[in-house]
């Protein structure tokens, strides 16, 4: 199950990226480091691709499935292109990635002399799957590892939280520690409680109003104590417009890092797919300020912009390691490529 033993033709399938390839490796749980595929593979991929499908169905409805029904046109024309870039641009993309997507659609048809809508379709695909491939984030080693969740208010960013803490539970077997930093608001924090209540994980909060840094430093305290593998920290929500805001995040950044060797270890950008472009715009501010190395895209369920995500990878390069599929604790799941385009163009 480790990534650098995988080959290129598995990676490339995102089969694996069901499995863990966030690789998460705890420094106590050594990983198999064989390329014998675990049981259970077939499943797993047919139910992200359930998931996937189900979970899109908007933005399907909403823009992508007038993509099928364009290159599901008996002749390619000039009006064809036009129409294509257009609603590409419509699902969020950005009028580079969508500028881009079209030229090499157009040599692909010329090169090949593609007449037939299945080609070009069958093309199409393969050129959005690529569009969001991605290094794997690197491993968690830490004593605790520590990982930051960040993103605005509104995102979903501590529901977020407590589900991929069930997530890593369940799929990995990793006993996590939340952290609620967000000490701005008493409602956060008894969220964040309330969360680790129903899950049975243990919560570090302080005071409203308090020091979010000693949250961080008590929390991974508390970790090593416990024996846990790692700390989730859930900081408070910020405008990436708001330079103090962003500062103070920086600053509990800076504490997880004298507190453990490395941390954080890994920080994810929470972004709400129903902003659209202005998730791109995110991105980019969070990134600068604490070093982003990955996203999760929430509210795709409920999103006609699924395209953003594909303006994110272009810009930034950043991978989107889950979705947030729905409201319930299962519908976080991790991000697989071929899934998400298959379950734009069903």
């Amino acid at each position: 199950m480790n990534n650098e033993t995988m080959n290129n033709e598995t990676m490339a399938n995102g089969q694996w990226g069901l499995l863990a390839e966030w690789s998460t490796v705890w420094a106590k749980r050594p990983f198999d480091h064989s390329t014998t595929r675990p049981t259970g593979i077939i499943p797993r991929v047919l139910d992200s691709l359930k998931n996937f499908t189900a979970g899109l169905t908007r933005t399907r409805q909403a823009v992508f499935g007038r993509i099928a029904s364009i290159v599901g046109a008996s002749e390619i024309t000039d009006d064809t292109w036009d129409e294509l870039e257009a609603t590409l641009i419509q699902a969020d993309m950005g009028v580079a990635v969508a500028g881009e997507l079209i030229a090499r659609l157009k040599k692909h048809v010329r090169d090949e002399g593609v007449t037939q809508e299945h080609d070009l379709r069958a093309f199409l695909r393969q050129e959005l799957i690529a569009q969001l491939k991605a290094a794997p984030l690197p491993r968690l080693l830490g004593d605790p590892a520590v990982l930051l969740m960040v993103g605005v208010n509104g995102s979903g960013k501590t529901t977020t939280t407590a589900k991929l803490a069930k997530l890593l539970h369940d799929r990995d077997g990793v006993t996590p520690i939340l952290a609620a930093t967000d000490t701005f608001r008493a409602a956060a924090i008894d969220q964040l409680k309330e969360w680790g209540h129903r899950l049975n994980v243990e919560v570090i909060a302080g005071q409203p109003n308090g020091d979010p840094g000693a949250v961080v430093y008590d929390a991974i305290a508390a970790a090593r104590a416990r024996r846990a593998d790692l700390v989730i920290v859930d900081t408070a929500g910020r405008l990436h417009t708001k330079f103090n805001l962003m500062e103070e995040l920086k600053k509990v950044r800076g504490v997880a890092a004298k507190a453990s060797a490395g941390a954080p270890h890994a920080v994810l950008l929470v972004l709400d797919s129903t902003t659209g472009q202005n998730g791109l715009a995110q991105a980019k501010a969070f990134t600068e300020a604490v070093g982003v190395t990955g996203l999760v895209l929430t509210k795709l369920d409920g999103s006609a912009k699924g395209g953003v995500a594909f303006a994110i990878h272009r810009d930034l390069g950043l991978p989107i390691v889950y979705a947030g599929l729905g409201e319930k604790l299962d519908d976080l799941v991790p991000f697989d490529p071929e899934a998400f385009v298959d379950g734009l163009l069903e």
